[in-house]
């Protein structure tokens, strides 16, 4: 068995492409529109994952955009996704210089949450150690829920 993708249904691509591309920093690999089914898939790689995504040997996010208007509660409701990043804070902060709120700040130096636009739980981890606690994250309050 070997892990492929997650999907997570979007409504509005465009501004789900900004998100996860434009801030998040994920690279589109392939795109897919069904004229018959009236969507389109957009599946998309970490950075260090993209070569290898495009030859189908690395996980994938998927974004299913269906035409026709639907609504779609919660976001939470599978739990979330989770990506590991060179350095947390550093993330964090271009997140929130870009109108990001950061849900639960990484106070530890280990671990943050934020939120698509659809709502969808997204946890950053940092890779290997845990970064010394630095502020503003230290003291951080955290906002909403994630």
């Amino acid at each position: 068995m070997e892990y492929l993708h997650t999907m997570v249904r979007v409504s509005d691509l465009e501004e789900s492409l900004r998100f996860y591309c434009e801030k998040l920093g994920l690279q589109e690999v392939h795109r897919k529109d069904s004229d018959k089914g009236r969507f389109t898939l957009v599946f998309l790689a970490a950075p260090g994952d993209a070569e290898s995504a495009r030859e189908n040997k690395a996980p994938l996010l998927e974004l299913t955009y269906n035409w026709d208007p639907e609504s779609y509660g919660g976001g939470r409701n599978f739990g979330h996704l989770a990506y590991r990043v060179d350095n947390i804070y550093a993330i964090c902060q271009r997140l929130m210089d870009e109108g990001v709120t950061i849900n639960r700040p990484p106070r530890d130096g280990h671990m943050a949450f934020v939120r698509s636009p659809d709502g969808i739980s997204i946890e950053l981890l940092q890779k290997g150690e845990a970064l010394e606690p630095q502020e503003p994250w230290a003291s951080m309050e955290n906002t909403g829920t994630w």
